[in-house]
C-alpha cells in the first residue's frame, strides 16, 4: 500500500508511506480517502512513527534512488498540459510490525 503525505510546503516535496502488510478496515469497507492513523517524529526529528489505532510502528526515513514528480492532467478542447503538482525524494518505511500501546490499567487490590 502507498500513501502520499505533504513533507514540506516550498517547494513542494511529498514523502511515500510504504507499509509491510496490509491496512484493512474494521468495517470491510475500502481505506481509499479515509482517515488512517496518526504520522509523528521522534524530538530528534529522524524517525517517523505512525499510530494507528492500538498500534505504534516506528520506520525510517529513506531518500528514493530516483525521485519522481506527483503530475496532474489538464487539458482543454486543443492541447493536454500536466502541471508538476510536487516532488517525490523520500519514502516513509515502515517494515517492522505493529507494537499494541498498552495503557497504564490501576492494580486491582
Amino acid at each position: 500500500m502507498t500513501i502520499l503525505v505533504k513533507m514540506q510546503e516550498e517547494p513542494p516535496q511529498w514523502g511515500v508511506i510504504e507499509l509491510q502488510g496490509d491496512v484493512e478496515s474494521r468495517y470491510q469497507t475500502a481505506v481509499e480517502d479515509q482517515f488512517v492513523g496518526d504520522l509523528h517524529f521522534t524530538i530528534q526529528g529522524n524517525t517517523p512513527v505512525l499510530i494507528i489505532g492500538h498500534h505504534i510502528l516506528y520506520g525510517k526515513a529513506v531518500t528514493l534512488e530516483k525521485p519522481f514528480a506527483v503530475l496532474e492532467k489538464s487539458s482543454d478542447s486543443n492541447s493536454t498540459e500536466y502541471i508538476v503538482k510536487a516532488l517525490v525524494k523520500q519514502k516513509l518505511l515502515f517494515k517492522t510490525r505493529p507494537k499494541p500501546i498498552i495503557a497504564n490499567v490501576p492494580k486491582i487490590l
